[in-house]
């Protein structure tokens, strides 16, 4: 077991000229492989990037509960034991970062916290297995902070402000604030060891820029401790302790528009001589080091207007110039700086990072306004997470979390139709599978309401709490009702392969009659084994995405009735529904559970990718950038929860300006149709395959998995192969290629013949 004394500090490279921003950016990344290559060896890893220092002794932390079953449960525990834990979890050292400390791992995962013995839901558990839903119940986080609050107070200031409004509260509320009391204590103490070891460490250095980079680590962490940040550092700073306490308390990562929190500190810090551009762009990039959280830059303000300033462009010049995965969002609407978003474009197919995406934040906010919200408070929302926005410290969403498998839905309804004896026809499967669909919205629904009733007693959001509006003041947990919005969001998931199976039933069976609905039954049954013929039939027919096919038709009408089925009603504890159709990281783990479908996919292997379009040659032809474009922007359920669009491009599109434009026109003709959000990769076909290939040869290759970048080489092998087949539009391992697709000046997409070597 480690000491709690342990502090972890990387060995540094001598002789370099840390003067030199490169230079000391080079050596940070340096520092950070190291710690890649650790963690990747630990195992495959399908979820963001996150900046947790690999401990290469162990360490063990023993929770203090005084229940029979020894978990840690409601908000005295939670709170006392993440307290308990920061005084004890081992510190971080880093003498070249311009920002101090470190985390480890994630206390969260500790123990099991929620009681079915207080809350069973056995009742819907055999639906939940059913419809694939993956139900939300003690779901964490997935909801944004405002981080102006923290900046305003600081941790003093949050402790005073917990400890006056436990004054006013009786005394069923006192275990609450005792937790967030905990919560706050923790965080302080953490701060002044890590002050300790920082101070030990540079009694120990002997370069002279590090020891005065140590001094000023020491003098500045000393002070906020309880002081609010005065200054651009300071603000980074404490951003990051803050981020960090969050992370480790139950993996939250939702930090928003930086830009405009980080601005007031920019430019008094400017104007009075006392940073540079260069010294903002290393602290923010040291920022994005502790912890790569989800940044906004740019956007709208709340009356429509450009947000973009200063640090919206030092943001991306951090990220681009540190060239580790991150998470950071570019907020575009009619009006935004066209420097801002060329800046962004230019970035994407240069560094090649999947960085930034591109949220249309005016589209966003107009569909989270039919939500009973004001439209000047929607376009208040940040991009906070892989596919979704949040009202900073006022709404909780739950977002990201709830999902249904819309192929499940659709063989419960095959299912049925193939049981009886009653018509056999897609107008009755379509109405059996609307059955289905509204019963498993029905379960997602009971569950939020399980959640919400029960959560804030297992596992309240303690540190959410703090920088949200309502929590601190009311006495009530973000998960039981303490924000002004609560608009939990539910999304559907496997649209494309959905789709094409209606659209391939439909085609091969009543307007060709080459198939019957027996011998597709059977082929399922099989898995196609034996069946080729019927698997070839079946995913051979014009699919999704391809324009004016009867798999547009489909998606088209599963969104609308989707989004129908979610918005009709609230849950039954009055609690509003927002929809929206992504699949996250589950893409790989929903298929394993599915059987096969009629699209020609064979069973356990992946659900189509969110709200994209299916790839593959066998599908009616390639999808292009504008028929992906328009195909996913017709499907948008319009309420404010996103349908991202997964662009996967080559970086021959773009080689001139004219090819920086043309993309650019693509993007804002996305949101010209009403797109949400942009997930891009700019890679080579060959490249990934090659690094599908031999993962060991590409140590650095950061791809956008989905909303999240993440090493390709630290994926799992599933993982890998299922980004692979997207970019390269089918099977990894085959070595053919389709036509590339460049775009013109004005975003239409063109089919170049025959293809040409890739960059």
């Amino acid at each position: 077991m480690n000491r709690p004394s342990e502090t972890v500090s990387p060995e540094i490279a001598s002789g370099l000229d840390f003067t030199d921003l490169d230079v000391r950016l080079a050596e940070l990344r340096r520092i950070k492989d190291r710690y890649t290559a650790i963690k990747r060896r630990a195992g495959p890893r399908d979820n963001d990037d996150w900046g947790n220092i690999p401990l290469e002794s162990s360490f063990r932390f023993e929770p203090e509960s005084d229940r029979p079953d020894g978990l840690i449960i409601g908000p005295r525990l939670c709170g006392l034991n993440f307290r308990r834990f920061l005084e004890q979890t081992p510190l971080y050292v880093n003498p070249v970062s311009s920002l101090l400390g470190g985390y480890f791992t994630v206390f969260g995962g500790t123990v099991t916290r929620w009681d079915e013995d207080a809350a069973p839901y056995d009742r819907l558990k055999p639906y939940h297995e059913q419809y694939n839903i993956i139900h939300g119940i003690q779901a964490a986080h997935h909801f944004g902070i405002d981080l102006g609050i923290g900046l305003e107070l600081g941790f003093g200031g949050l402790l005073e402000k917990v400890r006056r409004c436990r004054s006013t509260h009786s005394a069923p509320d006192i275990e609450f604030y005792e937790g967030l009391e905990h919560a706050v204590l923790g965080i302080q103490q953490w701060i002044r060891r890590h002050t300790a070891a920082a101070r030990a460490r540079h009694e120990r250095e002997r370069d002279p820029f590090l020891l005065r980079n140590l001094e000023e680590l020491v003098a500045l962490n000393e002070r906020l401790v309880q002081a609010p940040p005065r200054t651009f550092r300071e603000a980074c700073q404490w951003t990051a302790w803050y981020q960090m306490a969050a992370r480790i308390y139950n993996g939250s990562g939702a930090v928003g528009r930086i830009d405009r929190h980080f601005l007031p500190f920019f430019r008094q810090d400017m104007a009075a001589g006392r940073l540079t551009e260069a010294d903002a762009i290393l602290h923010l990039a040291c920022l994005n080091l502790t912890d790569p959280q989800y940044y906004h830059v740019s956007g709208i303000d709340e009356q429509g207007g450009d947000a973009t300033n200063e640090l919206s462009f030092l943001l991306l010049e951090a990220v681009r110039r540190l060239h580790v995965p991150a998470n950071v969002s570019v907020g575009v609407h009619p009006g935004i700086d066209r420097g801002l978003l060329r800046k962004g474009v230019t970035m994407l197919f240069r560094e090649k990072l999947g960085i930034p995406r591109f949220f249309g934040i005016e589209n966003i906010a107009r569909g989270y306004a039919r939500n009973n919200v004001p439209l000047e408070v929607a376009r208040t929302r940040a991009q906070v997470g892989c596919h979704w926005t949040c009202l900073p410290g006022r709404e909780y969403s739950l977002s990201d979390v709830i999902k249904i498998n819309f192929a499940k839905v659709f063989l419960a309804a095959f299912d049925d139709m193939m049981a009886d004896s009653g018509t056999r026809a897609v107008a009755r499967l379509w109405t059996l599978f609307v059955g289905h669909l509204d019963k498993a919205v029905a379960v997602a629904a009971d569950g939020i309401d399980l959640h919400m009733e029960f959560e804030h007693r297992f596992a309240p959001e303690l540190v959410l709490d703090l920088l949200c509006h309502g929590p601190v003041e009311k006495g009530v947990d973000a998960s039981h009702g303490a924000l002004e919005y609560n608009t939990i969001c539910v999304d559907g998931a496997a649209l494309a392969t959905t789709a094409d199976s209606f659209a391939a039933l439909e085609q091969r069976i009543e307007r060709e009659g080459r198939l019957d609905w027996d011998r597709v039954a059977d082929a399922l049954a099989r898995d196609f084994e034996n069946t080729p013929e019927v698997q070839a039939l079946l995913s051979s027919v014009p699919a999704y995405g391809r324009g004016g096919t009867r798999g547009d038709f489909w998606a088209e009408r599963i969104s609308r009735t989707f989004t129908h089925l979610v918005t009709r009603k609230p849950t039954p504890d009055g609690w509003p529904m927002v929809p929206g159709l992504f699949s996250w990281a589950s893409t790989i783990p929903m298929g394993r559970v599915t059987g096969a479908t009629p699209n020609g996919r064979n069973a356990a292997t992946p659900i189509s990718f969110g709200a994209n379009p299916d790839n593959g040659v066998r599908k009616g032809g390639p999808v292009t950038p504008t028929s992906l474009s328009t195909a996913v922007a017709a499907v948008q359920p319009g309420f404010g929860n996103a349908a991202p669009m997964q662009l996967d491009l080559d970086p021959g599109l773009v080689q001139d300006e004219r090819g920086i434009h043309a993309v650019e026109a693509l993007i804002r003709g996305h949101f010209d149709q009403g797109g949400t959000l942009i997930n891009a990769n700019v890679l080579s076909k060959r490249m990934i395959r090659d690094a599908y290939r031999h993962p060991e040869k590409y140590p650095d290759l950061v791809v956008r998995v989905t909303g999240f970048s993440a090493y390709f080489a630290s994926l799992s092998p599933e993982f890998r192969k299922l980004v692979c087949d997207r970019i390269v539009g089918g099977a990894a391992d085959d070595e053919g290629d389709a036509s590339r697709v460049r775009a013109d000046s004005s975003g239409a997409a063109v089919q170049q013949q025959p293809p040409q070597p890739e960059a």
